[in-house]
C-alpha cells in the first residue's frame, strides 16, 4: 500500500460535538522526548524535528491533536510545540487536551487534580501553553473507580463559563460515563484498547457506540505492551494479515481498530515523518472478514 498520497480524510469523519474530526488523529505524548514518555532521564527530542512532525500532520490531513500539560520533558513540552508549529490555528483543527494527573517542574508526579481550583488551575495552564482563549474539548483522565461526580462537575462549570467547548473522559469504567452524562454531556472516551483488549473496555467501546460518543483508544498499537511494544507472542497473526496487505504491523494494528465501529478514532504518536505518514496511510487500509477472523479468532 503506497503511502505517499494517502491523507487522514481516507479514515472516515466523527464529530466530537460540532466539531468534525478525521478519524485518524494525532497524539503528542512522545513528542516532547526520544523514547518513553515520563521517563526521568528522557532526552528532549530535537525542537525543529517535532514541529516539522506536527506541521507535516496537518498537512495529511489530520485535524485532531492529542495533548496534555503534563506532556513535557526537561527541555519540551507537547502543547508549547503546537503552539509554535501551529499557531494562529485553523477553524478545523481541534485539539483534545486533559487534565487530572500532575507533574511537578522536575517531571515527578504528583497527586491528581481533585478539587474544582486544581482543575481550574489545569485547565487555564493548557490555555496559557496553547495560547487559546477556550480549549475544544478537554478529557478528565481518572485512576481507579471512585465517584467522579465533583470533578466532572468542576469541569462542566468550566465549560458553561466559555473555557470549555465540549468534555470527555479517560481511562474509566463503565459506571463513570454514566455519572457522567448525568451531569454534562461527554462527546468523547479515551481508554487503553487495542488487540486482545479486556471484557470490560469492550463493554466502554460498545457503550459509546451506542450512544453516539467517540471511542478513542490509546495505546492502539502497543495494546498490553504499552510503552514496550506490542506483545511479541501476539504478532503472528497480525504479520501474516501486514504481509498479504504488503503493510507493517502497526498498520493493521490501526485498522482493525478502526474496524471497531464507526466512532472508533485513532490518536497514534509518532516523532518520525515516515511512521507518521504509515499511520494515517492504516485509515486507507480495509481488512476483509478472512482477515478479522484472523485477528480476532474468539468472535
Amino acid at each position: 500500500m503506497t503511502t505517499q498520497t494517502i491523507t487522514a480524510t481516507a479514515s472516515g469523519t466523527w464529530n466530537l460535538g460540532d466539531l468534525t474530526v478525521n478519524r485518524i488523529g494525532f497524539g503528542t505524548m512522545r513528542l516532547p522526548q526520544y523514547g518513553a514518555a515520563f521517563a526521568p532521564d528522557a532526552v528532549p527530542r530535537d525542537r525543529e524535528q517535532a514541529i516539522r512532525v506536527l506541521r507535516r500532520a496537518v498537512e495529511l490531513g489530520v485535524n485532531h491533536l492529542d495533548t496534555a500539560a503534563f506532556y513535557f520533558s526537561s527541555l519540551r513540552s507537547a502543547n508549547e510545540l503546537i503552539n509554535s508549529a501551529l499557531a494562529p490555528y485553523s477553524d478545523d483543527l481541534v485539539i483534545v487536551t486533559k487534565v487530572g494527573p500532575a507533574r511537578g517542574r522536575s517531571g515527578d508526579w504528583e497527586a491528581h487534580a481533585r478539587t474544582p481550583e486544581e482543575l481550574r488551575g489545569q485547565v487555564e495552564e493548557n490555555l496559557r501553553q496553547l495560547g487559546r482563549d477556550h480549549l475544544d474539548v478537554v478529557n478528565l483522565r481518572i485512576l481507579g473507580t471512585d465517584s467522579i461526580a465533583e470533578r466532572f462537575g468542576a469541569l462542566a462549570d468550566l465549560r458553561e463559563a466559555g473555557l470549555i467547548r465540549h468534555l470527555g473522559l479517560s481511562n474509566i469504567r463503565p459506571h463513570h460515563l454514566a455519572e457522567a452524562q448525568a451531569i454534562a454531556p461527554v462527546v468523547c472516551v479515551q481508554n487503553m484498547y487495542g488487540l486482545g483488549a479486556a471484557p470490560e473496555q469492550e463493554e466502554v467501546l460498545r457503550l459509546c457506540g451506542e450512544q453516539g460518543i467517540a471511542f478513542v483508544p490509546f495505546y492502539a498499537i502497543a495494546g498490553k505492551g504499552r510503552e514496550t511494544g506490542a506483545v511479541a507472542s501476539e504478532e503472528g497473526g497480525v504479520q501474516a494479515v501486514a504481509d498479504r496487505h504488503g503493510v507493517s504491523a502497526a498498520q493493521v494494528r490501526l485498522a482493525w481498530t478502526l474496524h471497531r465501529g464507526q466512532h472508533v478514532l485513532a490518536i497514534p504518536g509518532t516523532g518520525d515523518l515516515d511512521h507518521l505518514a504509515q499511520n494515517v496511510a492504516a485509515g486507507a487500509l480495509r481488512l476483509s472478514e478472512e482477515d478479522l477472523a484472523a485477528l480476532s479468532p474468539s468472535e
